[in-house]
């Protein structure tokens, strides 16, 4: 038998790969005493994706460490999410999320008998915790309240009380979990720190918290169940798990907010301790890594390509995805697969607000808006007003799009510049050519009249998402009806502000890296 790890041998494993801990000094102590007692939380919401094995690598590594854990299924929290998985469904999505979740830890190797399963309603709805939820309501600002789930809770014009109830009763888990820690996404942090605050002032121990970065999604940005390029879904099939892994923004060279080298870092290795790529022996043969610090070097130096890092990702993700194929592949789990996910068109009355439904409030994050970046620039062939550019949204292929600034910026101005591009617009011709986006400019109000493309912060990457603050969460509609006229009615409130930052009812235009603004047109409006 193998002797046990050290309480510093421990530490190492739990942290291993966390973008931050709070309470380190707390969790080193515990660790010289007893076992960590851990919990990770899910909202039975949307389908679960690849991206899952991230948390599942973790579990992993905590069950390593002699770590007690335990898995929430948050079916209460997920219809107090704007209602993300409506009453009629949550029994049905809280046994398909136990299915996968429990599948998904088996192909990773995983025992089971080590973890305890909870659902949140088996003990949410008790007198005690009920209490304890009125307790907190006393002395929970409603300020610290929205504040706290304005990265998790989704985000509408008109919020619902449910919303900020959702921070307490995550506070609140806990203690009644009896748990040391409670880990999950860095997205999660102002919940953390709202326990923090608040759980002593009922007379609970305050406790440790373990983060784990936001992984990029296959297009850049964070991978999201709403956002169907961005993800791969546990039950793909192998040439959809191809077909999407082919699109991935994976650029020569670029290790940042790259979705494939991301998975490979925080599943891949931990998981196998190592990782080959798969080449051709005409371009060196197979060559196996057994740090990752190692095949970062080598792709940022363009040693490895893109192409043979797609393919590698693509047979190792297989072989986890294959069991869990398997196990839904019988006619009881298909059949509560597409009962807890019906398609809009077996969707019963009732349901809007599901996650296939579309949504109903006109709200900032329904717009698809991303960074790109221009690839060329020519001017239309049949228009002297208007630009052909064809631009990379990090999409396969980059896209083309018609704007009519042949007037306002010169043509080398734009050629390799960064641009806010909307992408969800229904494509249409313009004068013979399709436009298949919007670049966003700045407009002066008055005359003569002056144009400038909002410009996103120095260092994103073509694809990123460019969102509304307050609005981080939200999904945007695959494609913008025309005779609903979202975007005009969003458009109406959109303005420059006096710090030439763009703006939707005085909240910043955000990409991770900062605020999106044009050069001068300060009070202007965005076209």
């Amino acid at each position: 038998m193998e002797p046990a790890p050290s309480p510093q041998e421990k530490y190492q494993l739990i942290t291993r790969n966390l973008q931050e801990v709070l309470g380190e000094d707390k969790l080193m102590a515990i660790l010289k005493e007893r076992e960590l007692k851990i919990y990770w939380g899910t909202a039975t919401t949307g389908k679960p994706h690849v991206a899952y094995f991230v948390p599942m690598s973790k579990i992993a590594d905590f069950l390593k460490a002699g770590c007690e854990v335990t898995i929430l299924f948050a079916d209460l929290h997920a219809y107090l999410d704007n209602m993300k998985a409506p009453w009629e469904l949550l029994e049905l999505r809280t046994r398909y999320y136990e299915h996968v979740i429990k599948a998904m830890l088996e192909s990773i190797g995983v025992p089971l008998e080590k973890l305890r399963f909870v659902r949140g309603t088996d003990y949410q709805l008790s007198k005690e915790y009920t209490l304890d939820v009125y307790r907190l309501s006393s002395v929970v600002t409603q300020h610290d309240a929205k504040k706290a789930g304005a990265e998790v809770v989704k985000q509408v014009e008109h919020p619902l009380l449910s919303g900020l109830l959702y921070p307490g009763l995550q506070a609140l888990d806990e203690e009644y979990l009896k748990v040391d820690a409670q880990f999950g996404g860095v997205d999660q942090r102002k919940i953390f720190t709202f326990a923090e605050k608040y759980l002593p002032s009922l007379g609970y121990a305050k406790r440790i918290h373990l983060m784990n970065p936001m992984v990029p999604g296959l297009t850049g940005s964070k991978m999201s169940s709403s956002e169907e390029d961005s993800k791969i879904d546990l039950l793909d099939r192998k040439e959809d798990v191809k077909k999407k892994l082919k699109k991935a923004f994976c650029e020569p060279g670029n290790v940042e907010n790259n979705g494939v080298l991301s998975f490979i870092k925080h599943v891949l290795f931990p998981l196998k301790s190592e990782f080959v790529v798969l080449r051709e022996e005409k371009w060196g043969g197979n060559k196996t890594y057994t740090a990752y610090e190692a095949l970062e070097k080598d792709f940022a130096e363009q040693v490895v390509h893109p192409g043979d890092l797609k393919n590698s990702v693509e047979v190792a993700l297989n072989k986890l995805l294959d069991p869990i194929r398997e196990k839904f592949n019988c006619p009881e789990l298909k059949k509560l697969s597409s009962a807890a996910y019906p398609t809009p068109s077996k969707a019963k009355p009732g349901e809007k607000g599901t996650q296939n439904s579309e949504p109903e409030d006109v709200i900032p994050s329904r717009l698809d808006i991303r960074v790109g970046k221009v690839l060329s620039v020519e001017k239309h062939p049949d228009a002297d007003s208007l630009y052909v550019e064809k631009i990379d949204v990090g999409e396969a292929e980059p896209r083309t799009v018609v704007s009519g600034l042949v007037h306002f910026v010169p043509k080398e101005q734009l050629q390799d510049r960064l641009v806010v591009l909307l992408c969800n617009l229904k494509p249409q011709k313009m004068r013979g050519v399709e436009s298949q986006g919007m670049v966003l400019c700045a407009s002066s109000v008055g005359e003569p009249r002056q144009v400038e493309p909002l410009d996103p912060p120095a260092g994103c990457c073509a694809g990123e998402r460019v969102y509304v603050e307050g609005y981080e969460g939200g999904e945007p509609d695959e494609e913008l009806k025309p005779k609903k006229k979202v975007f005009e009615k969003l458009q109406a409130d959109f303005h420059i502000s006096e710090d030439c930052v763009a703006q939707w009812k005085q909240r910043n235009f955000l990409t991770k890296l900062g605020t999106v603004s044009c050069k001068s047109l300060k009070g202007g409006s965005i076209s």
